[in-house]
């Protein structure tokens, strides 16, 4: 059993992230509280990982951030592994978190199959979704709940630069950071290679990158999709602030959602239970927070520039791995239950009816 041991990765924890104090479960709900404080103190974490994946036998595989791609004629086998990614690199494999990112999606996917179809023909794995090969659109649907965000993309800096009118929606003046906002908005972005521009529908109309008819279609089911999340996601003391959906075209050109939905990567959660009276102290929300890891690889290297970058503290990705779960936990309200490791062969014999 691996010995989690306090020192001085897990003070710098503490010293950049103000949910420290919520870390040994007071972040979940409370069914799963008693049991992750009870993981803690036992120290106990499975650090076998899952990397890349070789199956050969699958097809020619892509290689994505975070999963392993298998192309074939009519689907794509998506294996999601333990990649951590950061300054447009790996900088770190954390235990579960391929397997917590699949299955939430499994959930989510399940939850939302009335509003849109979507792209899964089965999950034979933990780490493994089998979906449709679609036509992909190019425009990621970003919904927003909430005006916040630090980024140059951002609702709130834009807002804080003065923009008030965003092609589909207007805000009014004298709104506050982290403020829920009178109904949610669409504000998509492209999704290129380089980098996503953020743009109004009207300008994905314009420039090409969607029919008219396309974008509010892709409009009215995002925030279909986002009101679902919200609902269930606030009966688990959660609130979905914003995220971010993908889409594709069937062979008849029917929409489906694709990728991943609903995902502490592709989405941002607040805990519920807090939100007003920090909002009204002015104070930051209680959230699911990975830059704890980032801001140690800032304080250690220079991530942009150095070519090869020291190995992540074991504590530091201990601690990232812990939270994943909980947020699968706290999302789905199940009870996580690890995979058998290795992981490569189990997907390996669980993925041998798919081959081509």
């Amino acid at each position: 059993m691996h010995t989690w041991k306090a020192g001085r990765t897990l003070e710098h924890i503490k010293q950049h992230d103000e949910t420290w104090e919520l870390s040994v479960g007071s972040i979940c709900r409370p069914r799963a509280a008693v049991y992750f404080a009870e993981r803690v103190i036992e120290g106990f974490i499975d650090m076998q990982v899952l990397k890349e994946t070789h199956l050969d036998f699958l097809g020619p595989r892509k290689i994505g951030k975070v999963r392993d791609i298998y192309e074939q004629p009519d689907r794509l086998v998506l294996v999601t592994t333990d990649r951590h990614s950061s300054f447009d690199r790996i900088i770190a494999h954390v235990p579960h978190k391929g397997q917590v990112l699949n299955q939430i999606s499994a959930f989510w996917f399940g939850k939302t199959a009335d509003i849109v179809a979507n792209h899964v023909i089965a999950v034979p794995d933990a780490n493994v979704t089998v979906g449709r090969k679609c036509n992909v659109v190019p425009v990621e649907a970003v919904v927003r709940g909430y005006i916040t965000g630090v980024t140059d993309t951002s609702l709130w800096t834009h807002y804080g630069k003065g923009r008030r009118d965003f092609g589909n929606f207007v805000l009014p003046d004298g709104l506050k950071k982290n403020q829920q906002l009178d109904r949610p908005v669409f504000t998509p972005s492209t999704k290129q290679d380089t980098h996503d521009r953020t743009m109004s529908p009207q300008e994905i109309v314009a420039e090409g990158f969607a029919t008219r008819e396309l974008i509010e279609t892709i409009e009215r089911t995002a925030l279909a999709l986002y009101a679902r999340g919200a609902e269930i996601a606030r009966a688990q003391g959660l609130i979905l602030v914003d995220t971010k959906y993908e889409f594709g075209l069937d062979d008849r050109g029917a929409l489906v959602l694709i990728d991943e939905i609903h995902t502490p990567d592709s989405s941002r959660y607040w805990q519920a239970d807090s939100f007003e009276s920090r909002f009204r102290a002015g104070r930051e929300p209680d959230y699911f927070d990975k830059e704890f890891l980032r801001l140690w690889f800032k304080d250690h290297s220079d991530p942009y520039k150095d070519a090869v970058l020291p190995e992540a503290p074991v504590e530091l990705v201990e601690e990232l791995s812990r939270r994943y779960v909980r947020m699968y936990e706290q999302i789905t309200g199940a009870r996580f239950a690890p995979a058998e490791q290795p992981a490569e062969p189990r997907i390996a014999g669980a993925l041998r009816a798919y081959a081509p």
